[in-house]
């Protein structure tokens, strides 16, 4: 990617403005009805102001409860600081519906903020976007200290026992759907999963095929699945946030930008309890039934605090991704550094990468890490391979990373392609780097050039 040629197109907004309050809207008081209320009252407001022809939704400092909001063309939500927009949680707001999640269509409670084929839209301000996520998420026992755990028992007692420990869930129905789990892209199925609604955790933030998107200054937390989904989205910008979330968070990924062209992230920080910067584009045949990469991406100048992963991308990768720099970046107790992962069935192709000017400090496992094997040995995890087409194999080329700093590992690099097939990651260049790690490089694949690479053990 050659940054003097890239360009995102930055919404602007004309100088109106309305107050929620003007709308009706009540803070500081904390039920259903008020959430319901200031819903009401802000998404009037972000529909009046569409139709004047777009201008800023202003959320005063306070504790403002909303049921789902939804953006319109030209309009910038603006939380001054101290505000907290906090979002409830019930069936009778947040429907079940069929949407996109982890590259395919399924069954998900609506989203607390959304936005649909909307072009010129911000969220931006210094305030607080709360997507009341420990009243949905799951917790893994191993996450936790003794004390925590007991602290989760005591607000419910649904568990379900794994290898690695239990499972806590919040309700009794998100305990029943991690046992059911109905599915489907038909309408027909939404009322056969209401019983087990709580299991369908809602994306905080979904933006789908909107256009020119600005993300700017506040901050993002306690979503109940990804805090922030771009999907079939071109220019946004995300600059100067902050997208929190604790590191049991399950499924707590900071933003999943997925089949998007043209975006910008940068001087922004992430704690989250997944991956925090992730690029997607569907996942598997389903996915490549049409074309829409994800491609055209600058990331810069950010810093991830925990999390997965610092940069990541798959493993839903089937419509492809290409074209991205990343620059710049700290990576700072993160489980892997530098992630690229797929599987076959997957099929697609990540291509033309750059990674470079990256400082990371105790990552837990690999600094740098492109693995085949993210879901072992199938398709999916509910699919059994019975015959491979060459469209279900993914690939990985092209991929330059230079200048990476890690002090403190258990391995640098990590390259596993396909058994057999080491043409699946191929023309990889790992460069002028320096690594504390406890073990050896792991590397195969097809013309992969290490040079001037210090791994020091320690």
């Amino acid at each position: 990617m050659i940054k003097e040629n890239f360009k995102v197109v930055v919404p602007e907004f004309p100088d109106r403005k309305v107050i929620i309050t003007e709308y009706g809207a009540v803070k500081n008081v904390f039920d259903d009805d008020t959430g319901r209320t200031n819903a009401k009252a802000i998404n009037g407001a972000i529909e009046g102001m569409s139709n004047q022809g777009g201008g800023t939704v202003v959320i005063p400092s306070g504790i403002w409860m909303s049921a789902p909001i939804k953006l319109l063309s030209g309009v910038r939500l603006y939380l001054e600081r101290g505000a907290v927009l906090k979002f409830t949680k019930n069936m009778e707001d947040y429907p079940l519906v069929i949407t996109n999640y982890e590259g395919q269509e399924c069954i998900r409670a609506v989203s607390p903020v959304s936005a649909e084929g909307a072009s010129d839209i911000a969220i931006s301000g210094y305030g607080v976007i709360d997507g009341s996520g420990d009243l949905w998420r799951p917790v893994k026992e191993f996450k936790l200290t003794a004390r925590q755990w007991k602290a989760l028992l005591e607000k419910s007692s649904y568990v379900i026992d794994t290898k690695e420990g239990g499972i806590w869930l919040p309700t009794e129905s998100a305990y029943l759907g991690n046992k059911n789990n109905i599915q489907g892209n038909q309408q027909e199925v939404l009322k056969q999963a209401e019983d087990f609604y709580d299991f369908y955790r809602p994306v905080m933030v979904e933006l789908k095929n909107c256009t020119n998107i600005l993300l700017e200054n506040a901050t993002f937390m306690n979503s109940p699945a990804w805090n922030i989904h771009p999907i079939f989205c071109k220019n946004l910008t995300v600059r100067n946030v902050k997208i929190s979330n604790p590191y049991h968070a399950q499924n707590g990924d900071g933003i999943d930008v997925e089949s998007c062209h043209n975006v910008e992230i940068y001087d922004s920080t992430f704690e989250t309890g997944d991956d925090a910067i992730c690029i997607k584009s569907g996942k598997n045949a389903e996915a490549r039934t049409f074309v829409d990469p994800c491609e055209n991406l600058y990331i810069h100048d950010c810093l991830v605090n925990e999390g997965h992963g610092g940069f990541v991308i798959g493993s839903e990768m089937s419509r492809g991704v290409k074209n991205i720099l990343v620059e710049n970046c700290t990576f700072t107790g993160t489980d892997v550094g530098v992630r690229i992962k797929s599987a076959m069935g997957r099929g697609g192709v990540v291509e033309d990468i750059t990674v470079r000017g990256i400082n990371m400090v105790n990552i837990k496992a690999e600094a740098v890490i492109m693995t085949m094997s993210y879901v072992l040995n199938s398709l999916d995890k509910n699919e059994k391979i019975q015959q491979v087409d060459e469209s279900d194999v993914p690939y990985f080329k092209n991929i330059n990373i230079e200048n990476i700093a890690c002090s403190g590992c258990e391995t640098a690099i990590k390259l596993e392609p396909i058994n057999g097939r080491p043409e699946t990651i191929s023309d990889i260049t790992i460069k002028n780097s320096v690594f504390t790690a406890k073990n050896e490089n792991v590397v195969s694949g097809e013309n992969i050039r290490i040079e001037n690479v210090d791994v020091v053990k320690g």
